[in-house]
């Protein structure tokens, strides 16, 4: 692509910003990105993501105070590379027009769907995963053409410095630039006049982005999060469901935007899935405090929120429980949360009311399957849902009666990193798709083109009219 010295990134001022993005649609309107092109930005950016690994690893960790290297690797790299992949294997057939069916009325004539570059593609990206979310919507956004503008969280500084970093030492400033700040910076980069806005984060913050994008009318995707249930069914076993959702509600220590919020389990299953929850935890994680197989929370306000969950749960009469396999006190200062179960919660409640985005997890009993599908449903969709059962009836259930971004049956998380399945959520979860095919799509033009035939029946249907049109009328209108 370039060397760092000809694409050196700095940090941008806010007033910068219309600049620099006008430097990229020069670059966009002066040359369309070949198929080839576009496939050596891709095999540059698998490159550098394979050979700056360990550093991305140890930026994430850094920012964190303690990520596990495995999760790292696990969570932020490997959906990546596995995308890169399978845009690479499909996006000849993506780019090649789409055939339509012209009317019978223009019959020999022939239509096509051309597909162009969007433009320019702003992608504001987040803490909790800071390679993946910035790097997943650039793939869709190169393999379509587009250039792109990136800016990190100011909240994974080490990981944001070093994305820029790589970034300019791969791609030529017109094709990728990664613009690095505080908020004031991310505010200001939303009001950009971006051909198309990619935001990963809070459903709160993606309101405040889609009103400053709306000022110019700029598409958005919207990746949020939400409060996505997991629901055990009574043929599941509770000990199995159990040590699945806790993987899942553990993996970053819960701080994914897919992890699973909430249990609901039968009422009959309760004690069983309390103690299998116990035993998975002691499992992965025989201590917390020293194991750096465990992360820490990204930073003390989000610590203090989650200690807030949990005390406001005590304080309203929820059986709290912590699982804490060594009994070890853990230093607040070190920032690790012990996975913990909260008993029966209500609706008042801080962890029934907003996402947890931690290890905390509320468990709810139902009676009936219907209870908990009504459960579910009176609340904002969520962007995933996990339902345990071997029943094959029950399952078209969960999958027919509800609406979610997505669904994994008998597992967590794992809908996520499959590169052929979109990922995005719907209503207060987000909106659009940004992945695989759909990510190309979504970020494509589609260009209707009508190719008039040389016979046609255009001079039929031309004034001055007369008894041809009128016949012709009646025959269209069916009349």
């Amino acid at each position: 692509m370039t060397s760092a010295a000809e694409s050196k990134t700095d940090h941008a001022p806010a007033d910068r910003l219309p600049g620099i993005l006008v430097s990229l649609k020069d670059a966009a309107r002066a040359h369309v990105l070949s198929h080839d092109e576009r496939i050596e930005a891709l095999d540059a950016l698998q490159r550098a993501i394979v050979a700056h690994k360990d550093a991305i690893a140890d930026a994430i960790s850094n920012d964190f105070g303690s990520r596990s290297k495995h999760e790292s690797l696990m969570g932020d790299l490997f959906p990546i590379l596995g995308t890169i992949k399978h845009t690479k294997l499909h996006l000849r057939d993506w780019m090649e027009p789409e055939d339509r069916a012209a009317n019978l009325s223009n019959l020999p004539s022939r239509c096509e769907l051309l597909k162009q570059p969007c433009g320019v593609v702003g992608i504001i990206s987040p803490w909790n995963y800071p390679w993946l979310a910035a790097l997943s919507p650039l793939v869709a956004a190169l393999a379509a053409g587009n250039r792109a503008m990136i800016k990190p969280s100011e909240l994974s500084p080490r990981s944001s410095d070093l994305l820029r970093t790589l970034v300019a030492a791969t791609f030529a400033a017109d094709l990728v630039t990664v613009i690095t700040g505080d908020a004031r910076v991310g505010e200001r980069f939303a009001q950009l006049p971006f051909d198309h806005l990619v935001f990963t984060g809070s459903t709160r913050v993606g309101k405040l982005v889609m009103r400053a994008a709306s000022e110019n009318l700029v598409p958005v995707t919207l990746e949020l999060g939400g409060k996505s249930p997991a629901i055990v069914a009574a043929d599941f076993n509770a000990r199995t469901a159990a040590a699945r959702i806790m993987a899942g509600k553990t993996f970053n220590a819960g701080q994914t935007c897919v992890a699973p919020d909430y249990a609901l389990v039968p009422v009959s299953s309760k004690l069983t899935f309390v103690e299998a929850c116990r035993s998975a935890v002691a499992e992965m994680y025989p201590r917390l405090e020293k194991n750096s197989d465990y992360t820490a929370i990204v930073s003390d306000p989000h610590y203090v929120r989650l200690r807030r969950h949990v005390d406001d749960a005590k304080s309203r009469g929820a059986e709290v429980i912590e699982l804490n396999p060594a009994g070890e006190t853990l230093d607040a200062a070190a920032r690790k949360l012990a996975p913990t179960l909260v008993l029966d919660p209500t609706d008042e409640m801080l962890c029934m009311q907003e996402e947890i985005f931690g290890p905390v997890l509320p468990i709810k009993t139902y009676s009936r399957l219907d209870e908990a599908l009504a459960y579910v449903n009176a609340h904002p969709h969520p962007v995933a849902l996990y339902y345990f059962s071997h029943d094959r009836a029950s399952i078209n259930r969960v999958l027919t009666e509800t609406k979610s971004g997505g669904v994994t049956v008998n597992e967590t998380l794992v809908q996520f990193v499959q590169s052929d399945l979109p990922y995005g959520g719907v209503g207060q979860s987000g909106m659009g798709q940004c992945r695989g095919r759909e990510g190309f799509d979504a970020l494509t033009h589609k260009k209707p083109v009508f190719f008039q035939s040389r016979i046609h029946t255009r001079g039929l249907l031309s004034p001055p009219y007369g008894t041809v049109a009128n016949g012709l009328l009646r025959l269209l209108l069916g009349s």
